[in-house]
C-alpha cells in the first residue's frame, strides 16, 4: 500500500510540475535572470508548494506515525553547519546553470530525449560521488530515540 500510494504521490508530483511549467528550463532561468528578463512565475508556483504542504507539515509535526503506519520523520536539528550550505551551494549552482532540479529532471526523463538522460546520469553520479567521498568522513553517531509527541 505504501508503495502504491508513494507512485500514486510521485505521478501528482510530476503532474504539478508539467501543469506549472516547471519542467522548462527557460522557466527558471528566466526566474533567476533578475538582472534581465525576469520571470516571477516560480515565485508563485513556489508559494503555493508553501501553501499546499504548511498545513500537512503542522499536522505531521502533532502525529507519531503517517496515515499509512509508516514512521514520521522530520528534521530534528537546526545546526546550519558548512556541509549543509555547501551543498545547498552545490544544488543551486547546478540548478542555476541548467534549469533543473532533481525533481522535474526525473519527470523529464520521460520527455525530453538525450538532454534529459544526461542530467540524469549527472544526477546519478552526483549523488554516488557524495555517498562515497563525504559519508565515510561523517561521525557514527547512534540513533536516537524519538521524543514523546503529545
Amino acid at each position: 500500500m505504501r508503495s502504491l500510494a508513494a507512485a500514486l504521490f510521485g505521478v501528482l508530483f510530476g503532474a504539478g510540475l508539467l501543469v506549472s511549467g516547471m519542467l522548462d528550463p527557460a522557466k527558471v532561468i528566466g526566474f533567476l535572470d533578475v538582472a534581465g528578463a525576469w520571470n516571477p512565475q516560480l515565485a508563485f508556483v513556489m508559494g503555493g508548494a508553501i501553501a499546499a504542504a504548511f498545513p500537512a507539515f503542522l499536522i505531521a509535526k502533532r502525529r507519531r506515525t503517517a496515515l499509512l503506519g509508516g514512521p514520521i520523520q522530520l528534521p530534528e536539528t537546526k545546526l546550519l553547519d558548512a556541509r549543509l550550505v555547501g551543498g545547498a551551494a552545490l544544488f543551486g549552482l547546478g540548478w542555476g546553470l541548467v534549469g533543473i532540479c532533481p525533481g522535474p529532471g526525473v519527470v523529464l526523463l520521460g520527455f525530453a530525449g538525450p538532454h534529459a538522460w544526461l542530467f540524469g546520469a549527472a544526477m546519478v553520479a552526483g549523488l554516488l560521488g557524495a555517498r562515497f567521498a563525504i559519508r565515510p568522513r561523517l561521525p557514527t553517531v547512534a540513533p536516537v530515540a524519538e521524543p514523546a509527541r503529545p
